[in-house]
């Protein structure tokens, strides 16, 4: 049974209003957004939703999914679309797919994200796999649309074409805008009867291919969304064809497929730590238990702290650290310049000074 509490960490009961299938193991659901939350759900193109429900045992069950509906314009109300693939074992993805109704009341985190595209003048491209078309399906959608001096070139990967989710989206997009959008379709366990001979988009193949299609330096923007394995290969292979890092941005999904290295392994933490927090106006200051992550303490005292995947994917727990020194596990959620700068995941972050604080709202 879905929880209907709001107010915590941004959630607000939303009301599904369609629930449609894209392939045998995806749904794409649609929540309303009464007026008076209208201004709260206004996304960028490319953010995602934070997705709560209680479990049958009682515990809390929190997933994230990228918007794949175009952003509204100023005025307009938002449209909250998310594409959902089933993970197998997956505790919200199985109930989306077998349960989640029409009518049924989730809570939902406002949007968030720094994986965005706003729309202005330039050349485009993006490299996706599987459900990694979700929040890029936004971004070209929004982009095509507001911008008409802009052009975006869509490179996906997928298993099969009954595997492939938004199919007549993307389609849709190719027929409005012929001269703009540029669509490239590989799939990996099935032969097309045109396009590009089937397999794996790794590295080897994206150096060849890339060059081939565009004028890869003279993109304004590079962004990679799908499996550990293709977003790595892809963001090697534009280092290495003369891409500067700074128009290269990713999202990352699928991180504990075997792809991806282990967490760092723990160093030990100071005898007696304490964090100092800012979240939302208001500070406060916990000791540090043995093994606990930063997020974790702030959760003892403040059940409103942000987090979503707690695996540090999302990017949902981002704060910046005003004094001491962390150490984090592993991130596949902040760009490097957000790390420079200070920030870290809070999920994944353990103290490395006796005194450490955090700024949630930065």
């Amino acid at each position: 049974m879905l929880s209907s509490g709001a107010g915590r960490a941004g959630f607000q009961p939303l009301r599904v209003s369609e629930v449609e299938r894209l392939t045998d193991d995806s749904v794409a659901v649609t929540f309303a957004v009464p007026p008076e939350l209208h201004d709260t759900y206004h996304h960028r193109p490319g953010q995602h939703l934070a997705l709560r429900r209680t479990g049958g045992h009682g515990e809390e069950v929190r997933r994230t999914y990228s918007i794949c509906a175009p952003a509204a314009a100023p005025g307009e109300p938002p449209v909250l679309r998310v594409g959902i693939r089933h993970v197998d074992g997956g505790a919200f993805s199985t109930y989306a797919l077998k349960e989640l109704a029409v009518g049924d009341l989730v809570d939902v985190m406002e949007p968030t994200g720094r994986f965005v595209l706003d729309p202005r003048p330039g050349h485009f491209a993006a490299v996706v796999g599987g459900s990694g078309i979700t929040p890029v399906l936004s971004m070209a959608a929004t982009l095509l649309a507001r911008e008409p001096d802009a052009r975006f070139c869509l490179i996906r990967s997928d298993r099969t074409a009954a595997s492939t989710m938004f199919l007549d989206e993307v389609a849709d997009l190719k027929d409005r805008y012929p001269d703009r959008f540029q669509l490239v379709t590989v799939l990996s366990r099935e032969e097309q009867q045109a396009g590009l001979p089937s397999g794996r988009l790794d590295q080897e193949r994206l150096t060849a291919l890339l060059p081939s299609l565009l004028p890869v330096t003279d993109i304004d923007g590079w962004f990679l969304c799908g499996p550990f394995g293709l977003v790595q290969g892809a963001e090697k292979t534009l280092g290495g064809l003369g891409v500067d890092r700074s128009r290269i941005h990713q999202e990352i999904f699928h991180v504990d497929d075997g792809s991806a290295p282990a967490p760092a392994p723990s160093a030990d933490t100071p005898a007696h730590a304490t964090l100092t927090a800012t979240l939302h106006g208001r500070s406060g200051t916990w000791p540090v238990e043995r093994g606990d992550s930063l997020l974790e303490t702030v959760l003892r005292a403040r059940a409103d702290a942000p987090y979503a995947c707690k695996g540090g994917v999302c990017g949902t727990c981002r704060a910046f650290v005003v004094g001491g020194e962390v150490r984090m596990d592993r991130n596949f959620a902040l760009e490097p310049e957000e790390t420079e700068a200070g920030y870290v995941l809070a999920c994944q972050s353990h103290p490395a000074t006796p005194e450490v604080e955090l700024d949630f709202d930065r």
